[in-house]
Protein backbone atom coordinates (compact mmCIF):
# COMPACT_ATOMS: atom_id res chain seq x y z
CA UNK A 1 0.00 0.00 0.00
CA UNK A 2 1.06 3.59 -0.52
CA UNK A 3 0.60 4.38 3.17
CA UNK A 4 1.51 2.72 6.46
CA UNK A 5 -1.11 4.54 8.54
CA UNK A 6 -4.20 6.68 8.11
CA UNK A 7 -4.41 10.36 9.02
CA UNK A 8 -6.48 9.63 12.11
CA UNK A 9 -4.42 6.76 13.52
CA UNK A 10 -1.15 7.99 15.03
CA UNK A 11 -0.72 8.81 18.73
CA UNK A 12 2.09 9.62 21.20
CA UNK A 13 2.83 5.88 21.51
CA UNK A 14 3.95 6.00 17.85
CA UNK A 15 6.67 8.64 18.42
CA UNK A 16 10.00 7.85 16.70
CA UNK A 17 8.32 5.59 14.10
CA UNK A 18 8.95 6.26 10.43
CA UNK A 19 5.56 6.36 8.68
CA UNK A 20 4.05 7.11 5.32
CA UNK A 21 0.72 8.95 5.03
CA UNK A 22 -1.48 9.73 2.02
CA UNK A 23 -4.34 12.16 1.74
CA UNK A 24 -5.63 15.56 0.71
CA UNK A 25 -4.08 18.86 1.71
CA UNK A 26 -6.51 20.63 4.01
CA UNK A 27 -4.42 23.75 4.45
CA UNK A 28 -0.78 24.90 4.11
CA UNK A 29 0.65 27.40 6.62
CA UNK A 30 4.01 28.80 5.51
CA UNK A 31 5.65 30.56 8.45
CA UNK A 32 8.85 31.36 6.57
CA UNK A 33 11.33 28.97 8.16
CA UNK A 34 8.68 26.37 9.00
CA UNK A 35 5.88 24.98 6.86
CA UNK A 36 2.87 23.25 8.41
CA UNK A 37 0.53 21.06 6.30
CA UNK A 38 -2.75 19.62 7.56
CA UNK A 39 -3.21 16.30 5.75
CA UNK A 40 -6.73 14.85 5.65
CA UNK A 41 -8.32 11.52 4.80
CA UNK A 42 -11.65 10.05 5.91
CA UNK A 43 -10.13 8.93 9.21
CA UNK A 44 -8.91 12.33 10.41
CA UNK A 45 -6.21 15.01 10.09
CA UNK A 46 -2.50 14.80 10.86
CA UNK A 47 -0.18 17.80 10.92
CA UNK A 48 3.00 17.61 8.84
CA UNK A 49 5.99 19.86 9.63
CA UNK A 50 8.92 20.87 7.42
CA UNK A 51 11.79 22.97 8.78
CA UNK A 52 14.15 24.86 6.45
CA UNK A 53 17.04 24.18 8.81
CA UNK A 54 16.67 20.40 8.82
CA UNK A 55 14.52 19.40 5.79
CA UNK A 56 15.77 18.74 2.28
CA UNK A 57 15.60 21.91 0.16
CA UNK A 58 13.87 20.05 -2.70
CA UNK A 59 11.20 18.80 -0.29
CA UNK A 60 10.74 22.35 1.03
CA UNK A 61 10.42 23.69 -2.51
CA UNK A 62 7.84 21.05 -3.39
CA UNK A 63 5.85 21.78 -0.22
CA UNK A 64 5.61 25.42 -1.26
CA UNK A 65 3.84 24.38 -4.50
CA UNK A 66 1.04 22.68 -2.60
CA UNK A 67 -2.50 24.04 -2.42
CA UNK A 68 -5.84 22.91 -1.02
CA UNK A 69 -6.98 19.42 -2.06
CA UNK A 70 -3.69 18.33 -3.65
CA UNK A 71 -3.32 14.57 -3.19
CA UNK A 72 0.08 13.82 -1.66
CA UNK A 73 2.21 11.11 -0.08
CA UNK A 74 4.42 12.11 2.85
CA UNK A 75 7.09 10.07 4.63
CA UNK A 76 8.64 11.06 7.92
CA UNK A 77 9.17 10.53 11.63
CA UNK A 78 6.42 10.79 14.24
CA UNK A 79 7.38 13.43 16.83
CA UNK A 80 5.55 14.83 19.82
CA UNK A 81 4.09 18.27 19.26
CA UNK A 82 5.25 21.14 21.41
CA UNK A 83 1.94 23.01 20.96
CA UNK A 84 -0.73 20.33 21.19
CA UNK A 85 -4.19 20.54 19.57
CA UNK A 86 -6.92 18.98 21.70
CA UNK A 87 -9.52 19.50 18.94
CA UNK A 88 -8.25 16.58 16.85
CA UNK A 89 -7.44 12.98 17.84
CA UNK A 90 -3.89 13.21 16.45
CA UNK A 91 -3.26 16.56 18.13
CA UNK A 92 -0.41 15.31 20.37
CA UNK A 93 1.88 14.41 17.45
CA UNK A 94 3.06 15.60 14.05
CA UNK A 95 5.12 14.16 11.20
CA UNK A 96 8.59 15.55 10.59
CA UNK A 97 8.61 15.15 6.80
CA UNK A 98 11.66 13.68 5.04
CA UNK A 99 10.07 12.90 1.64
CA UNK A 100 7.07 14.31 -0.19
CA UNK A 101 5.40 13.29 -3.45
CA UNK A 102 2.52 14.98 -5.24
CA UNK A 103 0.28 12.14 -6.41
CA UNK A 104 -2.13 14.51 -8.12
CA UNK A 105 -2.47 18.31 -8.13
CA UNK A 106 -5.92 19.83 -7.75
CA UNK A 107 -7.78 22.88 -8.97
CA UNK A 108 -8.96 25.25 -6.27
CA UNK A 109 -12.33 23.80 -5.15
CA UNK A 110 -15.45 25.96 -5.64
CA UNK A 111 -16.18 25.93 -1.90
CA UNK A 112 -14.30 25.28 1.34
CA UNK A 113 -13.94 21.60 2.25
CA UNK A 114 -14.71 22.31 5.90
CA UNK A 115 -17.50 21.62 8.39
CA UNK A 116 -18.70 25.20 8.04
CA UNK A 117 -18.49 25.61 4.29
CA UNK A 118 -19.21 28.64 2.13
CA UNK A 119 -20.90 26.49 -0.52
CA UNK A 120 -24.67 26.76 -1.09
CA UNK A 121 -26.91 23.75 -1.76
CA UNK A 122 -26.75 24.01 -5.55
CA UNK A 123 -22.99 24.26 -5.83
CA UNK A 124 -22.46 21.47 -3.29
CA UNK A 125 -24.90 19.23 -5.20
CA UNK A 126 -23.07 19.91 -8.46
CA UNK A 127 -19.73 19.00 -6.89
CA UNK A 128 -21.08 16.32 -4.57
CA UNK A 129 -17.83 14.33 -4.75
CA UNK A 130 -16.14 17.31 -3.07
CA UNK A 131 -18.96 17.80 -0.57
CA UNK A 132 -18.53 14.17 0.50
CA UNK A 133 -15.00 15.02 1.69
CA UNK A 134 -16.45 17.23 4.43
CA UNK A 135 -16.53 15.67 7.90
CA UNK A 136 -20.20 16.38 8.55
CA UNK A 137 -21.36 14.70 5.34
CA UNK A 138 -18.97 11.78 5.69
CA UNK A 139 -20.15 11.20 9.26
CA UNK A 140 -23.74 11.07 8.03
CA UNK A 141 -22.85 8.29 5.59
CA UNK A 142 -20.89 6.47 8.28
CA UNK A 143 -24.02 6.65 10.45
CA UNK A 144 -26.05 5.22 7.55
CA UNK A 145 -23.53 2.40 7.14
CA UNK A 146 -23.72 1.53 10.84
CA UNK A 147 -27.52 1.55 10.81
CA UNK A 148 -27.61 -0.81 7.81
CA UNK A 149 -25.04 -3.04 9.49
CA UNK A 150 -26.97 -3.19 12.78
CA UNK A 151 -30.28 -3.75 10.98
CA UNK A 152 -28.80 -6.83 9.33
CA UNK A 153 -27.30 -8.05 12.62
CA UNK A 154 -30.67 -7.80 14.38
CA UNK A 155 -32.75 -9.39 11.63
CA UNK A 156 -30.19 -12.12 10.95
CA UNK A 157 -30.35 -12.91 14.66
CA UNK A 158 -34.13 -13.31 14.36
CA UNK A 159 -33.82 -15.88 11.51
CA UNK A 160 -34.78 -13.48 8.72
CA UNK A 161 -33.35 -14.18 5.26
CA UNK A 162 -32.36 -11.37 2.91
CA UNK A 163 -33.83 -11.90 -0.57
CA UNK A 164 -33.42 -9.55 -3.55
CA UNK A 165 -36.58 -8.88 -5.53
CA UNK A 166 -36.84 -7.59 -9.15
CA UNK A 167 -36.29 -3.95 -10.09
CA UNK A 168 -38.02 -4.18 -13.49
CA UNK A 169 -41.63 -5.02 -12.61
CA UNK A 170 -45.21 -4.31 -13.68
CA UNK A 171 -46.92 -0.93 -13.39
CA UNK A 172 -49.97 -0.83 -11.13
CA UNK A 173 -52.64 1.88 -10.92
CA UNK A 174 -52.77 2.22 -7.11
CA UNK A 175 -50.37 4.42 -5.13
CA UNK A 176 -48.00 7.11 -6.39
CA UNK A 177 -46.88 7.47 -10.00
CA UNK A 178 -44.52 4.84 -11.32
CA UNK A 179 -41.27 5.47 -13.10
CA UNK A 180 -41.64 3.51 -16.33
CA UNK A 181 -38.97 1.89 -18.50
CA UNK A 182 -39.65 1.12 -22.18
CA UNK A 183 -38.90 -2.42 -23.37
CA UNK A 184 -36.85 -2.61 -26.58
CA UNK A 185 -37.63 -6.32 -27.05
CA UNK A 186 -41.35 -5.78 -26.46
CA UNK A 187 -42.18 -2.59 -28.37
CA UNK A 188 -45.01 -0.54 -26.90
CA UNK A 189 -44.71 -2.27 -23.52
CA UNK A 190 -43.13 -0.94 -20.36
CA UNK A 191 -41.60 -2.06 -17.11
CA UNK A 192 -42.09 -0.03 -13.94
CA UNK A 193 -39.53 0.57 -11.21
CA UNK A 194 -40.89 -0.71 -7.87
CA UNK A 195 -42.52 1.65 -5.39
CA UNK A 196 -42.02 -1.23 -2.96
CA UNK A 197 -41.47 -5.00 -3.23
CA UNK A 198 -44.98 -5.54 -1.82
CA UNK A 199 -46.34 -8.32 -4.02
CA UNK A 200 -42.99 -10.11 -4.23
CA UNK A 201 -42.57 -10.30 -0.47
CA UNK A 202 -46.09 -11.69 -0.17
CA UNK A 203 -45.20 -14.29 -2.81
CA UNK A 204 -42.11 -15.17 -0.74
CA UNK A 205 -44.46 -15.93 2.15
CA UNK A 206 -46.42 -18.27 -0.16
CA UNK A 207 -43.04 -19.80 -1.05
CA UNK A 208 -42.37 -20.68 2.59
CA UNK A 209 -39.69 -18.05 3.32
CA UNK A 210 -41.45 -17.17 6.56
CA UNK A 211 -39.10 -14.35 7.59
CA UNK A 212 -37.86 -12.09 4.79
CA UNK A 213 -36.09 -8.76 4.75
CA UNK A 214 -34.35 -6.54 2.26
CA UNK A 215 -32.65 -3.14 2.42
CA UNK A 216 -34.04 -2.15 -0.94
CA UNK A 217 -34.09 0.78 -3.36
CA UNK A 218 -37.61 1.98 -4.26
CA UNK A 219 -38.86 4.61 -6.70
CA UNK A 220 -41.80 7.04 -6.78
CA UNK A 221 -42.42 9.71 -9.38
CA UNK A 222 -43.93 12.28 -7.03
CA UNK A 223 -43.42 15.88 -5.99
CA UNK A 224 -40.42 16.21 -3.71
CA UNK A 225 -39.81 17.70 -0.26
CA UNK A 226 -36.89 17.75 2.14
CA UNK A 227 -37.77 14.23 3.33
CA UNK A 228 -38.53 12.78 -0.12
CA UNK A 229 -36.41 11.66 -3.04
CA UNK A 230 -37.48 10.01 -6.32
CA UNK A 231 -35.36 7.01 -5.31
CA UNK A 232 -35.23 6.03 -1.67
CA UNK A 233 -34.33 3.06 0.50
CA UNK A 234 -36.57 0.89 2.66
CA UNK A 235 -35.97 -1.74 5.31
CA UNK A 236 -38.59 -4.08 3.89
CA UNK A 237 -39.80 -7.01 6.01
CA UNK A 238 -42.46 -9.73 6.01
CA UNK A 239 -43.36 -12.57 8.38
CA UNK A 240 -45.66 -15.59 8.16
CA UNK A 241 -47.89 -17.18 10.82
CA UNK A 242 -48.06 -13.97 12.85
CA UNK A 243 -50.62 -11.50 14.15
CA UNK A 244 -50.29 -7.74 14.54
CA UNK A 245 -48.86 -8.06 18.04
CA UNK A 246 -45.98 -10.23 16.79
CA UNK A 247 -45.01 -7.58 14.23
CA UNK A 248 -45.16 -4.78 16.79
CA UNK A 249 -42.93 -6.68 19.21
CA UNK A 250 -40.42 -7.77 16.55
CA UNK A 251 -39.90 -4.36 14.97
CA UNK A 252 -40.09 -2.37 18.16
CA UNK A 253 -37.16 -4.61 19.02
CA UNK A 254 -35.37 -3.53 15.84
CA UNK A 255 -35.81 0.18 16.63
CA UNK A 256 -34.67 -0.27 20.21
CA UNK A 257 -31.65 -2.27 18.98
CA UNK A 258 -30.70 0.55 16.58
CA UNK A 259 -31.00 3.22 19.26
CA UNK A 260 -28.84 1.19 21.64
CA UNK A 261 -26.12 0.14 19.19
CA UNK A 262 -25.95 3.34 17.11
CA UNK A 263 -26.82 6.08 19.64
CA UNK A 264 -26.24 4.25 22.95
CA UNK A 265 -29.78 5.20 24.00
CA UNK A 266 -31.97 2.81 25.95
CA UNK A 267 -35.32 3.36 24.26
CA UNK A 268 -38.24 2.53 26.61
CA UNK A 269 -41.21 0.42 25.59
CA UNK A 270 -42.96 2.16 22.70
CA UNK A 271 -46.46 3.41 23.61
CA UNK A 272 -49.44 2.84 21.33
CA UNK A 273 -52.25 5.10 20.19
CA UNK A 274 -55.19 4.57 17.88
CA UNK A 275 -55.53 6.66 14.74
CA UNK A 276 -58.78 8.08 16.15
CA UNK A 277 -57.08 9.26 19.35
CA UNK A 278 -54.10 10.68 17.44
CA UNK A 279 -56.42 12.80 15.31
CA UNK A 280 -58.52 13.85 18.30
CA UNK A 281 -55.59 14.76 20.57
CA UNK A 282 -53.04 16.02 18.03
CA UNK A 283 -54.83 16.56 14.71
CA UNK A 284 -52.23 14.33 13.04
CA UNK A 285 -51.67 10.63 12.42
CA UNK A 286 -47.96 11.20 13.18
CA UNK A 287 -47.95 13.25 16.38
CA UNK A 288 -44.75 14.61 17.89
CA UNK A 289 -44.97 13.34 21.48
CA UNK A 290 -41.79 15.00 22.73
CA UNK A 291 -44.06 17.61 24.29
CA UNK A 292 -47.67 17.93 25.47
CA UNK A 293 -50.15 20.59 24.31
CA UNK A 294 -52.79 17.97 23.61
CA UNK A 295 -55.95 19.26 21.96
CA UNK A 296 -58.99 20.09 24.08
CA UNK A 297 -62.40 20.29 22.40
CA UNK A 298 -64.56 23.14 23.68
CA UNK A 299 -67.96 22.87 21.97
CA UNK A 300 -69.71 22.00 25.25
CA UNK A 301 -68.43 25.09 27.11
CA UNK A 302 -67.93 27.64 24.32
CA UNK A 303 -71.17 27.53 22.35
CA UNK A 304 -74.39 29.33 23.20
CA UNK A 305 -72.81 32.63 24.25
CA UNK A 306 -74.08 34.62 21.23
CA UNK A 307 -70.57 34.66 19.78
CA UNK A 308 -71.31 33.79 16.16
CA UNK A 309 -67.71 32.72 15.40
CA UNK A 310 -68.02 29.95 17.98
CA UNK A 311 -71.72 29.18 17.57
CA UNK A 312 -71.43 28.63 13.81
CA UNK A 313 -68.31 26.42 13.99
CA UNK A 314 -68.40 22.66 13.66
CA UNK A 315 -65.47 22.38 16.08
CA UNK A 316 -63.92 24.68 18.69
CA UNK A 317 -60.55 23.29 19.75
CA UNK A 318 -57.48 24.62 21.52
CA UNK A 319 -54.10 24.02 23.10
CA UNK A 320 -52.50 25.32 26.28
CA UNK A 321 -49.12 26.99 25.77
CA UNK A 322 -47.83 26.79 29.34
CA UNK A 323 -46.01 29.87 30.59
CA UNK A 324 -46.90 32.06 27.60
CA UNK A 325 -49.43 34.42 29.21
CA UNK A 326 -46.86 37.21 29.01
CA UNK A 327 -47.02 37.23 25.20
CA UNK A 328 -47.53 40.82 24.07
CA UNK A 329 -50.34 41.95 21.80
CA UNK A 330 -47.73 42.27 19.04
CA UNK A 331 -46.66 38.64 19.53
CA UNK A 332 -50.27 37.45 19.50
CA UNK A 333 -51.02 39.45 16.36
CA UNK A 334 -47.96 37.90 14.69
CA UNK A 335 -49.15 34.43 15.72
CA UNK A 336 -52.59 35.20 14.30
CA UNK A 337 -51.05 36.23 10.99
CA UNK A 338 -48.97 33.03 11.06
CA UNK A 339 -52.05 30.77 11.22
CA UNK A 340 -53.78 32.86 8.51
CA UNK A 341 -51.00 32.15 5.99
CA UNK A 342 -52.14 30.04 3.01
CA UNK A 343 -49.93 27.16 4.20
CA UNK A 344 -52.08 26.90 7.36
CA UNK A 345 -55.34 28.45 6.20
CA UNK A 346 -57.03 29.41 9.48
CA UNK A 347 -59.41 32.38 9.46
CA UNK A 348 -58.15 33.64 12.77
CA UNK A 349 -56.93 32.79 16.26
CA UNK A 350 -58.71 33.27 19.57
CA UNK A 351 -56.89 33.28 22.90
CA UNK A 352 -57.30 33.40 26.67
CA UNK A 353 -54.56 34.75 28.92
CA UNK A 354 -54.44 33.24 32.42
CA UNK A 355 -52.62 36.12 34.10
CA UNK A 356 -50.18 35.63 36.95
CA UNK A 357 -52.63 37.32 39.34
CA UNK A 358 -55.27 34.68 38.51
CA UNK A 359 -57.44 36.88 36.28
CA UNK A 360 -58.50 35.76 32.80
CA UNK A 361 -58.38 37.95 29.70
CA UNK A 362 -59.55 36.83 26.25
CA UNK A 363 -59.87 38.09 22.69
CA UNK A 364 -63.65 37.57 23.01
CA UNK A 365 -64.37 39.17 26.42
CA UNK A 366 -67.43 40.91 24.99
CA UNK A 367 -69.30 37.57 24.93
CA UNK A 368 -67.76 35.65 27.87
CA UNK A 369 -67.71 36.65 31.54
CA UNK A 370 -65.03 35.55 34.01
CA UNK A 371 -66.96 32.40 35.01
CA UNK A 372 -67.37 31.30 31.38
CA UNK A 373 -63.65 31.83 30.74
CA UNK A 374 -62.87 29.88 33.92
CA UNK A 375 -64.91 26.94 32.58
CA UNK A 376 -62.78 26.90 29.46
CA UNK A 377 -59.52 27.23 31.43
CA UNK A 378 -60.57 24.32 33.67
CA UNK A 379 -60.91 22.09 30.59
CA UNK A 380 -57.19 22.64 29.98
CA UNK A 381 -56.16 22.35 33.65
CA UNK A 382 -54.63 25.77 32.97
CA UNK A 383 -52.61 27.59 35.62
CA UNK A 384 -51.67 31.25 36.10
CA UNK A 385 -49.09 32.15 33.44
CA UNK A 386 -50.63 29.94 30.74
CA UNK A 387 -51.93 30.99 27.32
CA UNK A 388 -54.82 29.14 25.67
CA UNK A 389 -54.90 29.29 21.86
CA UNK A 390 -58.15 28.41 20.08
CA UNK A 391 -59.00 27.64 16.44
CA UNK A 392 -62.51 27.08 15.09
CA UNK A 393 -64.03 25.82 11.86
CA UNK A 394 -64.82 22.64 9.97
CA UNK A 395 -63.59 19.80 12.19
CA UNK A 396 -60.92 18.21 9.99
CA UNK A 397 -59.53 21.54 8.83
CA UNK A 398 -59.49 23.00 12.34
CA UNK A 399 -57.57 20.00 13.68
CA UNK A 400 -54.99 20.22 10.91
CA UNK A 401 -54.56 23.97 11.46
CA UNK A 402 -54.18 23.51 15.21
CA UNK A 403 -51.63 20.74 14.59
CA UNK A 404 -49.56 23.22 12.55
CA UNK A 405 -49.85 25.77 15.36
CA UNK A 406 -48.95 23.20 18.02
CA UNK A 407 -45.78 22.19 16.18
CA UNK A 408 -44.85 25.84 15.65
CA UNK A 409 -45.32 26.62 19.35
CA UNK A 410 -43.29 23.53 20.25
CA UNK A 411 -40.45 24.81 18.05
CA UNK A 412 -40.66 28.39 19.38
CA UNK A 413 -40.59 27.16 22.97
CA UNK A 414 -37.64 24.81 22.36
CA UNK A 415 -39.68 21.69 23.10
CA UNK A 416 -38.77 19.81 19.91
CA UNK A 417 -35.22 18.87 20.86
CA UNK A 418 -33.33 17.02 18.10
CA UNK A 419 -31.37 15.00 20.68
CA UNK A 420 -34.56 13.72 22.39
CA UNK A 421 -36.38 10.77 20.83
CA UNK A 422 -39.98 9.70 21.38
CA UNK A 423 -41.37 6.77 19.43
CA UNK A 424 -45.04 5.85 19.06
CA UNK A 425 -47.09 3.12 17.40
CA UNK A 426 -50.23 4.46 15.69
CA UNK A 427 -52.80 1.70 15.11
CA UNK A 428 -56.24 1.06 13.59
CA UNK A 429 -56.17 3.38 10.61
CA UNK A 430 -59.24 3.63 8.37
CA UNK A 431 -59.02 0.92 5.71
CA UNK A 432 -60.48 3.17 3.00
CA UNK A 433 -60.79 6.84 2.15
CA UNK A 434 -63.33 8.33 -0.23
CA UNK A 435 -62.17 10.45 -3.14
CA UNK A 436 -64.85 13.06 -3.82
CA UNK A 437 -63.36 14.05 -7.16
CA UNK A 438 -63.07 10.46 -8.40
CA UNK A 439 -66.32 9.40 -6.66
CA UNK A 440 -64.86 6.13 -5.41
CA UNK A 441 -63.08 4.51 -2.49
CA UNK A 442 -59.28 4.26 -2.29
CA UNK A 443 -57.09 2.07 -0.10
CA UNK A 444 -55.60 4.17 2.71
CA UNK A 445 -52.51 1.94 2.79
CA UNK A 446 -52.62 -0.43 -0.19
CA UNK A 447 -55.16 -2.93 -1.55
CA UNK A 448 -53.53 -5.91 0.15
CA UNK A 449 -54.16 -4.61 3.70
CA UNK A 450 -56.53 -6.74 5.74
CA UNK A 451 -59.48 -5.19 7.57
CA UNK A 452 -59.69 -5.71 11.32
CA UNK A 453 -61.40 -9.12 11.62
CA UNK A 454 -64.30 -7.67 13.61
CA UNK A 455 -64.90 -5.04 10.90
CA UNK A 456 -65.12 -7.42 7.93
CA UNK A 457 -68.97 -7.59 8.16
CA UNK A 458 -69.03 -3.82 7.48
CA UNK A 459 -67.72 -4.54 3.97
CA UNK A 460 -71.03 -6.29 3.30
CA UNK A 461 -73.29 -3.66 4.90
CA UNK A 462 -71.63 -0.80 2.99
CA UNK A 463 -70.39 1.11 6.07
CA UNK A 464 -67.02 1.39 4.39
CA UNK A 465 -65.94 4.55 6.16
CA UNK A 466 -66.11 2.71 9.50
CA UNK A 467 -63.86 -0.19 8.49
CA UNK A 468 -60.54 -0.14 10.30
CA UNK A 469 -57.37 -1.52 8.78
CA UNK A 470 -55.23 -4.09 10.53
CA UNK A 471 -52.41 -1.61 9.99
CA UNK A 472 -49.78 0.19 12.03
CA UNK A 473 -47.28 3.03 11.68
CA UNK A 474 -44.23 3.81 13.73
CA UNK A 475 -43.70 7.51 14.40
CA UNK A 476 -40.54 9.05 15.86
CA UNK A 477 -40.52 12.75 16.83
CA UNK A 478 -43.53 13.50 14.64
CA UNK A 479 -42.17 11.73 11.55
CA UNK A 480 -43.60 8.51 10.17
CA UNK A 481 -40.58 6.22 9.83
CA UNK A 482 -42.34 2.94 9.09
CA UNK A 483 -45.66 1.41 8.30
CA UNK A 484 -47.21 -1.92 7.51
CA UNK A 485 -50.19 -4.17 7.93
CA UNK A 486 -51.55 -7.65 8.30
CA UNK A 487 -52.17 -8.80 4.73
CA UNK A 488 -55.11 -10.37 3.01
CA UNK A 489 -54.11 -13.95 2.23
CA UNK A 490 -57.36 -15.50 0.95
CA UNK A 491 -58.53 -15.04 -2.62
CA UNK A 492 -62.25 -14.32 -1.92
CA UNK A 493 -61.47 -11.43 0.45
CA UNK A 494 -58.84 -10.04 -1.93
CA UNK A 495 -61.32 -10.17 -4.81
CA UNK A 496 -63.90 -8.41 -2.64
CA UNK A 497 -61.37 -5.67 -1.82
CA UNK A 498 -60.53 -5.15 -5.50
CA UNK A 499 -64.26 -4.82 -6.23
CA UNK A 500 -64.68 -2.17 -3.51
CA UNK A 501 -61.76 -0.25 -5.01
CA UNK A 502 -63.48 -0.15 -8.41
CA UNK A 503 -61.56 -2.87 -10.22
CA UNK A 504 -63.49 -4.95 -12.69
CA UNK A 505 -62.83 -8.68 -12.51
CA UNK A 506 -60.81 -8.42 -15.73
CA UNK A 507 -58.74 -5.47 -14.45
CA UNK A 508 -57.99 -7.26 -11.17
CA UNK A 509 -56.93 -10.38 -13.03
CA UNK A 510 -54.72 -8.40 -15.43
CA UNK A 511 -52.99 -6.44 -12.66
CA UNK A 512 -52.85 -8.94 -9.80
CA UNK A 513 -53.98 -12.29 -11.15
CA UNK A 514 -50.58 -13.81 -10.33
CA UNK A 515 -51.03 -12.95 -6.64
CA UNK A 516 -54.60 -14.21 -6.36
CA UNK A 517 -53.60 -17.40 -8.15
CA UNK A 518 -50.79 -17.85 -5.61
CA UNK A 519 -53.28 -17.52 -2.74
CA UNK A 520 -54.93 -20.74 -3.98
CA UNK A 521 -51.74 -22.75 -3.43
CA UNK A 522 -51.60 -22.55 0.35
CA UNK A 523 -50.85 -18.95 1.29
CA UNK A 524 -50.09 -18.61 5.02
CA UNK A 525 -51.36 -15.75 7.20
CA UNK A 526 -48.71 -13.05 6.94
CA UNK A 527 -47.93 -9.45 7.82
CA UNK A 528 -45.13 -7.00 7.29
CA UNK A 529 -43.68 -3.56 7.61
CA UNK A 530 -41.31 -1.23 5.77
CA UNK A 531 -39.17 1.48 7.36
CA UNK A 532 -37.98 4.52 5.45
CA UNK A 533 -34.26 3.99 5.89
CA UNK A 534 -33.25 7.48 4.73
CA UNK A 535 -35.71 9.07 7.16
CA UNK A 536 -34.51 6.88 10.02
CA UNK A 537 -30.93 7.94 9.32
CA UNK A 538 -31.84 11.63 9.26
CA UNK A 539 -33.68 11.33 12.59
CA UNK A 540 -30.76 9.51 14.20
CA UNK A 541 -28.50 12.23 12.77
CA UNK A 542 -30.69 15.03 14.16
CA UNK A 543 -31.42 16.52 10.72
CA UNK A 544 -34.64 17.57 8.97
CA UNK A 545 -33.55 16.58 5.48
CA UNK A 546 -32.70 13.11 4.20
CA UNK A 547 -30.49 14.54 1.47
CA UNK A 548 -27.22 14.55 3.40
CA UNK A 549 -27.70 10.90 4.36
CA UNK A 550 -27.72 9.82 0.70
CA UNK A 551 -24.40 9.67 -1.12
CA UNK A 552 -25.65 11.14 -4.40
CA UNK A 553 -29.10 12.72 -3.90
CA UNK A 554 -31.40 14.53 -6.32
CA UNK A 555 -32.53 18.14 -5.88
CA UNK A 556 -36.15 19.27 -5.34
CA UNK A 557 -36.79 19.01 -9.07
CA UNK A 558 -35.64 15.40 -9.13
CA UNK A 559 -32.42 16.29 -10.94
CA UNK A 560 -28.93 15.00 -10.30
CA UNK A 561 -27.01 18.24 -10.80
CA UNK A 562 -23.65 16.50 -10.76
CA UNK A 563 -24.21 14.19 -13.76
CA UNK A 564 -27.00 16.37 -15.25
CA UNK A 565 -29.73 13.75 -15.18
CA UNK A 566 -32.42 13.21 -16.40
CA UNK A 567 -31.20 13.99 -19.90
CA UNK A 568 -32.22 13.44 -23.48
CA UNK A 569 -31.16 10.29 -25.37
CA UNK A 570 -30.08 10.15 -28.98
CA UNK A 571 -32.46 9.40 -31.83
CA UNK A 572 -30.98 5.94 -32.43
CA UNK A 573 -32.00 4.86 -28.93
CA UNK A 574 -35.44 6.41 -29.40
CA UNK A 575 -35.89 4.49 -32.65
CA UNK A 576 -34.80 1.21 -31.04
CA UNK A 577 -37.38 1.73 -28.32
CA UNK A 578 -40.08 2.68 -30.86
CA UNK A 579 -40.59 6.00 -29.05
CA UNK A 580 -41.62 9.04 -31.04
CA UNK A 581 -40.13 12.40 -30.15
CA UNK A 582 -42.66 14.60 -28.36
CA UNK A 583 -42.24 18.28 -29.19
Amino acid sequence: MLRTHTCGQLRVADVNQTVTLCGWVQVVRDKGGIIYIDLRDRYGITQLILNENSSDTDVIAQARTLSREFVIQAMGEVVERVSKNDKIATGDIEIKVSALEILNPAKLPPFLIQDETDGGDDIRMKYRYLDLRRNVVRQNLQLRHKMAQQTRIYLDGQDFIEVETPVLIKSTPEGARDFVVPSRMNPGEFYALPQSPQTFKQLLMVSGFDRYYQIVKCFRDEDLRADRQPEFTQIDCEMSFVKQEDILQMFEGLIRHLFKTVKNIDMPEVPRMTYADAMRLYGSDKPDTRFGMEFVELNDVAKGKDFVVFDSAELIVGINAAGCAEYTRKQLDELTEWVKRPQVGAKGLAYIRFNADGTLKSSFDKFFDEAALKNIADKFDAKPGDLILIIVGEANKARKQLNDLRLEMGSRLGLRKPDEFKALWVLDFPLLEYGEEEDRWFAMHHPFTSPKPEDIPLLETGDLGKVRANAYDMVINGTEVGGGSVRIFQRPLQQQMFGILGFTEEEAKKQFGFLMDAFEFGAPPHAGIAFGFDRLCSIFGGADSIRDFIAFPKNNSGRDMMIDSPSTIDQKQMDELKIKTVL
